[in-house]
């Protein structure tokens, strides 16, 4: 299912996606144009989401709080919440 989105832009908005889209352009239609920068935005903030998770483990790692994991996941949630709810001690 699709939905129907309406935008006003600019002039100068406007003008630039004239540029992008057409024989001269990268694009055949405005709306092939949105959809592009659209799933270009999701995959920047979806990677973004991955880096900052990354960036939060090296500063666990860092700051002492890691414990062994016993190879099953719940169980390990359920260390995790106790060292959390302890303050890591």
């Amino acid at each position: 299912m699709s939905e129907r989105i309406n935008a006003r832009l600019s002039q100068p908005l406007a003008a630039f996606v004239e540029r992008m889209v057409g024989q001269a352009g990268l694009y055949e239609t405005p709306s092939e144009y949105v959809r592009d920068l659209i799933r270009r935005d999701m995959e920047r903030r979806e990677g973004q989401f991955v880096q900052d998770a990354i960036l939060a483990g090296y500063q666990d790692l860092a700051a002492g709080r890691v414990f062994e994991s016993s190879g099953d996941f719940k169980a390990d949630m359920a260390a995790l919440d106790r060292k959390e709810a302890d303050g890591w001690r």
